[in-house]
């Protein structure tokens, strides 16, 4: 079994901008091992919609990657 190939905070960000193009996304690492991290998301798209869903919305953004690469990640989600 190998290890899973660790996430770039850019690729991270860039992952969370295909799925809302308008947001603003800060990433980081949160140990230097590319595996923790927080994401910081701001974005239209949250308008109207619970704390929960905009955190589900990040997490299908990040797909695969949080059952393999990512270990942690804490998320902060909020509309400008």
């Amino acid at each position: 079994m190998h290890e899973p190939t660790p996430v770039e905070p850019a690729e991270l960000a860039e992952l969370i901008r295909d799925a809302l193009p308008d947001a603003e996304v800060a990433v980081t690492d949160l140990t230097g091992t590319r595996d923790h991290y927080r994401v910081e998301v701001v974005s239209d798209s949250f308008a109207g919609k619970t704390l929960v869903q905009q955190h589900q919305m990040i997490y299908r953004a990040v797909g695969n990657h949080m059952t393999q690469a990512v270990h942690a990640l804490q998320i902060r989600t909020r509309t400008p």
